[in-house]
């Protein structure tokens, strides 16, 4: 088996449109660049939810969003779901982190099974199934984290270094400004670069496949960054000038009366307001673009580790994003809805079997959808392919050229019940959700609570910049996009306490039972 060990690299809020490799004309990213010249690049990969907790959840699962349950942020994950780090553990293997998950722990769930205190078990519950290196999350204080005892090491004197230096930053003059405000992007961090969340994540996965040696492994490389806050330390904060950036898509067929209702009150969120400013889209745009080639410079020592350690020849090397960032596209800001800015993402994968050899540096266009990591792992590693669980697809028949079927659209969703556009259109908490089914043409958004749906022609307007969801002309094709949704929903695999041999074995069996009802 060509596999032994797989490097699963995610990252955080990563457009798919900004790598070198996928066109961006002044990004620089030669080791991305260079992933995917080892092995294939999925131009068509989307997330099955445009926020990281749920995104994270189907990639950690292998299950749509309907399926595992974890609808949001801090909307925690089933206890009863079965993870990537459960599979391989019942293999003798286990799944490493270091870095982000996004993980909550069921506690309700797990106070019902008596698993809330001190016990092996709980604690790989209430990390997802995780063996943990290091997890730090990012995007708030995190005092007691080992990163931030790493940082009081290192002389960073504070109770939250994270606060105080990591995201803070400083100016010309010496005066420290707050780095959560985005007008502060523009400034160097006060962390020195090689001690950044970045430069800090890569350490300790370089450190972790350095300790193996020779014994196989799984470890999950996971970057908080270039999520928000939009701080990079120096140089990387003022490698980019705005002029340097891509253009911002947005139109004013988007904005007014005729608009969807949701889209209008997501341009009222704070950060959407705020990115309508040209002077905010200019200040941050090259500072993400920075913090983009600072993850690819370390991923150029990651590379270099492998190369060091032979690993090349056994290892799978994933790279993904949990999802994208409008940074003004369509007037928002953030993430969660249903443009391409935010549900396309960038995926890499490198395959060292002599099989993938003939598709090395290609481009495949075929939709992949988030799920499918889970089945290419343990595809790779030869484990069980638990198919009444999983509902993504492996991509080894892909990147070795195998002619199979594949499937023609993707699937992502929304629980917009946490955001105050709900309270502001005066729902009331409960059921809110909407899904996306995405093929080659449309773009159709199925939103719940009795809103119209939205419908995209992506031929005549790849930009998304018109709505055809209220036009009475292609009520034809919403009803077959709704048929085709229905269609999907109704394959999702809900029966997962039952393996399909199991299945099989109960099927007709009441008379072997015993139990002889219906006979004459």
């Amino acid at each position: 088996m060509a596999t032994r060990n797989v490097l699963f690299i995610m990252c955080d809020q990563l457009r798919w449109d900004h790598m070198a490799c996928a066109g961006h004309p002044f990004l620089k990213t030669p080791n991305l660049d260079a992933l995917a010249a080892r092995g294939v690049r999925f131009s068509q990969s989307y997330v099955q939810s445009g926020i990281c907790g749920p995104s994270r959840m189907s990639y950690y699962t292998g299950r749509y969003v309907s399926s595992h349950g974890a609808t949001h942020n801090r909307v925690p994950l089933s206890v009863g779901e079965v993870t990537l780090g459960w599979h391989l553990r019942e293999a003798g293997r286990t799944l490493a982190l270091a870095g982000k998950t996004h993980v909550l722990p069921d506690a309700h769930g797990m106070k019902r099974l008596r698993l809330d205190g001190q016990h092996d078990l709980a604690a790989l519950l209430r990390e997802g199934w995780f063996t943990l290196v290091d997890r730090h999350d990012g995007h708030h204080a995190e005092p007691d984290s080992a990163y931030a005892h790493w940082l009081r090491g290192k002389g960073y004197d504070s109770a939250d270094p994270w606060t105080d230096y990591v995201i803070a930053v400083q100016d010309a003059q010496g005066q420290v400004h707050n780095g959560w405000k985005m007008r502060n992007a523009r400034l160097p961090a006060r962390v020195a670069e090689e001690h950044s969340e970045t430069a800090y994540t890569a350490d300790q996965g370089i450190a972790f496949m350095e300790q193996q040696g020779e014994t196989p492994w799984v470890l999950h490389l996971s970057f908080v960054k270039p999520h928000w806050p939009y701080i990079a330390p120096a140089p990387y904060h003022a490698m980019y000038s705005a002029n340097q950036c891509l253009p911002v898509a947005r139109h004013p067929a988007e904005r007014g009366a005729e608009a969807h209702p949701l889209l209008r009150e997501w341009q009222r969120e704070e950060v959407s307001e705020s990115f309508q400013q040209d002077d905010c889209i200019s200040t941050v745009r090259p500072a993400y673009q920075g913090l983009i080639t600072q993850l690819d410079d370390h991923l150029g020592r990651v590379w270099d580790t492998l190369t060091r350690l032979g690993r090349w020849q056994d290892t799978l090397v994933v790279f993904c994003s949990d999802h994208g960032d409008y940074l003004g596209d369509h007037w928002m800001g953030e993430k969660e809805l249903f443009h391409d800015c935010v549900q396309r993402v960038p995926m890499l994968v490198y395959d060292p079997s002599p099989e993938a050899n003939a598709t090395r540096g290609t481009v495949d266009d075929r939709f992949v959808e988030a799920i499918d990591l889970v089945p290419t792992f343990l595809d790779a590693l030869g484990l069980d392919p638990a198919p009444h669980l999983l509902e993504g697809r492996s991509l080894l028949p892909l990147t070795r050229g195998q002619g199979v079927p594949w499937r023609d659209s993707v699937v992502s969703e929304l629980d917009w019940t946490f955001r105050g556009a709900r309270r502001r259109l005066g729902e009331k908490v409960g059921q809110h959700h909407a899904w996306m089914l995405r093929d080659a043409r449309w773009k159709y958004v199925h939103w719940t609570s009795g809103y119209r749906p939205q419908l995209f022609d992506l031929q005549a307007d790849p930009q998304e910049f018109f709505d055809l969801g209220a036009d009475p002309a292609f009520e034809p094709v919403r009803a077959a996009m709704r048929e085709r949704l229905l269609t999907w929903f109704t394959g999702l695999k809900r029966r997962t306490t039952l393996t399909w041999a199991e299945a099989e074995l109960r099927t007709d069996r009441h008379k072997a039972a015993g139990v002889f009802y219906g006979e004459w």
